[in-house]
């Protein structure tokens, strides 16, 4: 299972904050790389290209240029998670996707009642939020 990036941003000291799809955020710390692969030092040498960090088509990494790019999984697996006010809030869109279930599946589940909106899930415009605890209490851990 990859751990898709919605959101990246650079901070000081060669930290990158990255948000994941599942509502996790983690800090990656760049400085070893500099060290171990040489791709990277244009990096430290150069800070502008490190502050112009995105996320990659689809989510599967993070890219600077044609030459340098980290993937997702390094950045989940050895990132360390830190604490936000929005952790374990998830897209609908992304619930679908991690759980493997249809739009209408979730839909369906709000308008039975059965994720409670006010206390599961949350519209915000025309975005549904929902949280990863409901997520797992009605449908279980994501299957990889």
């Amino acid at each position: 299972m990859f751990h898709k990036i919605k959101n990246i941003t650079p901070l000081s000291d060669f930290i990158l904050s990255v948000q994941f799809a599942e509502g996790v955020t983690k800090h990656y710390d760049m400085k070893p790389l500099f060290e171990k692969y040489s791709m990277f030092s244009p990096l430290k040498a150069h800070p502008e290209l490190y502050y112009s960090a995105s996320v990659d088509t689809g989510g599967y990494g993070v890219v600077w240029n044609d030459e340098i790019d980290i993937a997702c999984d390094e950045l989940f697996f050895n990132g360390k998670t830190v604490s936000t006010p929005f952790d374990g809030l998830i897209a609908l869109s992304d619930a679908t996707q991690i759980w493997g279930l249809s739009e209408s599946t979730l839909r369906k589940a709000i308008a039975y009642g059965k994720l409670i909106n006010g206390q599961d899930v949350c519209k915000f415009g025309k975005q549904w939020i929902i949280s990863s605890e409901a997520m797992k209490r009605e449908y279980g851990i994501p299957k990889s």
